[in-house]
């Protein structure tokens, strides 16, 4: 061990090596001063010598501006007098997760790199506003490239450094939990960097299997993201992620996980260039990386054994049956997946509606509605339009796709709106509002785009000039009374209050009553609200006639075409639908379903959603505003229309 502590001498302090293969050396206390710099000096079977930081290191360092200096492991142990004391209960686990995607880094106005406590005192505030019940923070982890948004973790027990120190984490975490909101961690234990002087690759000297931390060959080793893969086998690896995963929890006070790249976990194949069709013989065959799956069976099996209430997510594209059920009863574990094939069918209508012609008025529900509600019985599933995948320079956000360029100049309150923009913030409200109602039993989004950010994500580098212009979040344009984004941020506001005022995500009634192609109608129940979609670009129905599950009288609790919303408010809030007792056939595409109970007549204006409660059943369960009084505070049209 080598260090500040001892001027760099290698022959001062040996370590010795246990029968089980780690090395290890014992200091008295206080012989190492907290925040000076230690590394480890190894002799290669070759007979060269390395320095490597500890593979356990809880924070590493490099020297700020420098691009590509090496790290340093730092030796984190501050005095009782400058360690950060956690004062805030844990939040209990909601009965579904509303969760704000956020990189600290990004996440200020200023083109630099955001601390974590400029993230505490500036963006949960809004995060809290806005209703999220959960934060999921991104490359918190030390990771060598800023650019690779976190992902290609150098040393997984220590605090990027970038952001501060882990004092400042905590601090981070503990304001979350005093605001009621619950804190993820997006952990990588699916790949390495391959960095060898930067972290825990460093250590991978083609030693056999059993003495590695990563696997041999194509084993060791994912060609596309130019990353090392760990060695599920080796017991020390087993150690060293499980008690990774604790060190967040109690460290830190982490309330769960969002594993990254499960997928590549789950297969040898690491799920390239494969196309899964459901067939369980691509689930359960020899491709399957049993290793890998007993590592994720074990995490989660502690993780829900030590820390009651946590919440482990799971990204996994391929559909992977049982991965989201308890590991007694021969599940993986989770508690849900990201339902990835959401994202992936907005983006590819948006796409073909800009690029290749399609017609809005050709757009098919059933397809819609299938993929909304395409998740395993009994698997919970989180819900989302868009991630920060979708952000990333080379692709495009929801509203990018909607509105490309005529964002910069046409979303001025002053001029009235172009029909690109029109559609565009139509579109972008109901796309988010039908995800959000049946695509999970929870919901996602990223920092800014639920008011529609107007740029893609693109980290500093060389062929920007490592510029922080689009590697931070407009919070002005949310914020300017003048611009289209304010409708956007409030209808998600009132969106995500929803779901705080008539808790229906986590409730287990989900019925589809109507995917109409021709008139391009969807109508569908979830929990004790009924939702009507009307995404035709031209065609508004009066009358329209639905089936609801009971008889009784409903009224509207959501509206996205009122004026608040930058709607034209053609429904008017307070006002009374009766049901008549006839039963109605219900159709999805060409299946019929259960007949509802009653009927009920309702106006569908075009290009928009209605979402409908019983009134004598409804009873407040929040102490917050609800979604009608958040409209009803600001939209002055809807008011005097009640």
């Amino acid at each position: 061990l080598i260090g500040d502590f001892n001027g760099w001498n290698p022959d001062a302090n040996h370590m010795e090596k246990d029968e089980f293969g780690v090395w290890t050396l014992t200091l008295p206390a206080g012989a190492i001063e907290h925040g000076s710099r230690v590394k480890i000096r190894m002799k290669k079977g070759d007979g060269e010598w390395v320095d490597r930081i500890p593979a356990w290191i809880k924070m590493s360092y490099s020297e700020p501006g420098v691009m590509g200096a090496g790290y340093d492991g730092i030796y984190w142990d501050p005095p009782a007098g400058e360690r950060y004391t956690r004062s805030n209960p844990r939040p209990e686990k909601p009965a579904s997760s509303r969760i704000y995607e956020a990189h600290v880094g990004m996440s200020g106005l200023e083109a630099k790199v955001n601390s974590y406590r400029e993230f505490a005192d500036d963006i949960l505030p809004r995060i809290k506003e806005l209703r999220y019940n959960t934060v999921q923070l991104m490359a918190v982890q030390e990771h060598a490239y800023y650019g690779s948004f976190g992902y290609h973790v150098t040393s997984p027990f220590a605090v990027s450094s970038r952001c501060g120190n882990p004092e400042d984490l905590k601090y981070l975490v503990d304001k979350a939990h005093g605001m009621g909101i619950r804190v993820l961690l997006d952990v990588i234990h699916s790949h390495a960097s391959c960095n060898v002087e930067d972290g825990i690759a460093g250590y991978d000297f083609g030693q056999h299997t059993a003495d590695s931390y990563f696997g041999e060959g194509d084993a060791g080793y994912h060609w596309l993201w130019d990353s090392r893969l760990y060695n599920y086998e080796n017991w020390e690896v087993q150690r060293y992620l499980l008690s990774n995963l604790s060190y967040w929890v109690e460290e830190y006070g982490f309330d769960g996980f969002r594993f990254d790249g499960v997928t590549s976990m789950l297969y040898n194949h690491h799920g390239l260039q494969m196309e899964f069709s459901g067939d369980y013989h691509q689930y359960f065959g020899l491709e399957t990386n049993v290793a890998a799956v007993n590592y994720l069976m074990m995490a989660n099996d502690m993780l829900h054994e030590a820390y009651p209430g946590i919440e482990v997510i799971a990204e996994d594209v391929s559909g992977m049956p049982t991965l989201c059920r308890p590991v007694r009863e021969g599940g993986i574990g989770f508690d849900a997946r990201l339902a990835m094939a959401i994202p992936d069918v907005w983006v590819r209508l948006l796409k073909a509606s800009r690029e290749d012609g399609l017609r809005d008025g050709d757009w098919s529900m059933h397809e819609i509605i299938a993929t909304l509600c395409n998740r395993r019985y009994s698997e919970k599933c989180i819900g989302y339009a868009e991630s920060h995948d979708q952000s990333i320079v080379g692709d495009k956000t929801n509203a990018f796709w909607l509105m490309d360029a005529e964002m910069y100049e046409g979303m001025s309150t002053f001029e009235e709106a172009t029909p690109v923009i029109e559609r565009g913030v139509a579109l972008h409200k109901m796309i988010r509002l039908i995800t959000m109602a049946i695509g999970g039993e929870g919901y996602l989004n990223f920092m800014g785009n639920e008011f529609g950010h107007p740029e893609w994500v693109d980290f500093p580098r060389e062929g920007n000039n490592w510029s922080h212009d689009y590697c931070r979040r407009r919070w002005d344009l949310a914020d300017a009374d003048h611009l289209r984004y304010q409708h956007l941020l409030k209808f998600d506001k009132a969106m995500l209050a929803l779901d705080n005022d008539y808790p229906y995500m986590g409730a287990a009634h989900q019925h589809v009553s109507t995917a109409d192609d021709g008139r391009q109608i969807l109508v569908f129940e979830r929990g004790d609200l009924l939702f009507v979609f009307n995404f035709h670009p031209t065609n508004t129905y009066e009358g329209l006639e639905i089936g609801v599950p009971e008889q009784g009288k409903y009224r509207l609790a959501l509206d996205t075409d009122a004026g608040e919303f930058g709607g034209a408010s053609r429904c008017g809030f307070g006002v009374d639908h009766f049901t008549s007792p006839e039963p109605v056939e219900s159709w999805v595409g060409p299946y019929e379903q259960t007949p509802r109970a009653a009927k009920m007549f309702v106006l569908s204006p075009s290009r928009s959603a209605q979402v409908y409660y019983r009134v004598h059943e409804h009873t407040s369960v929040s102490s917050e505003p609800s979604t009608e009084d958040i409209v009803r505070e600001n939209d002055a049209s809807a008011s005097n229309a009640r």
